[in-house]
């Protein structure tokens, strides 16, 4: 068995679309409807294989928007998406790059709690937090 995707709910598919795709190198693989309901979603793919499923439903209320991994750890389900760079170096050069992309700085990079791993947060522009780590 092996991971396949990550759904996320965005209050706006088409923007939440545009953002993932510039900020993360994410192609759109395909959209949908659910038939008989408001729900519409769209795939995307990074080219190393891992996928990320937007999910849009008008009606959709609110969830947890944590500012901190450690506010996220505190509720209960979804914390974080974490993404996998090769290199300490790497961390940061993203890190800046989703920051320039419009993403919220939440943990700036940093040695991460594995001895020399180096980590980041930031936030999508809905709040949902994204992990930067590598595992060298």
């Amino acid at each position: 068995m092996r991971l396949d995707h990550v759904g996320l709910s965005v209050p706006e598919l088409t923007a939440a679309t545009r953002w993932y795709r510039a900020a993360l190198d994410l192609t759109e693989e395909h959209a949908f409807a659910v038939p008989g309901t408001e729900l519409r979603g769209v795939m995307l793919r990074h080219d190393s294989g891992w996928r990320l499923e937007l999910l849009h439903r008008p009606d959709a209320a609110p969830g947890l928007a944590a500012d901190t991994p450690l506010e996220a750890a505190a509720t209960l389900g979804y914390g974080h998406l974490c993404l996998r760079v090769d290199t300490p170096a790497e961390v940061d050069a993203a890190f800046d790059r989703l920051v320039v992309a419009g993403a919220g700085v939440r943990m700036s990079p940093r040695p991460a709690p594995r001895p020399g791993a180096r980590m980041a947060f930031v936030s999508d522009p809905y709040g949902n937090l994204i992990e930067l780590i590598d595992r060298a």
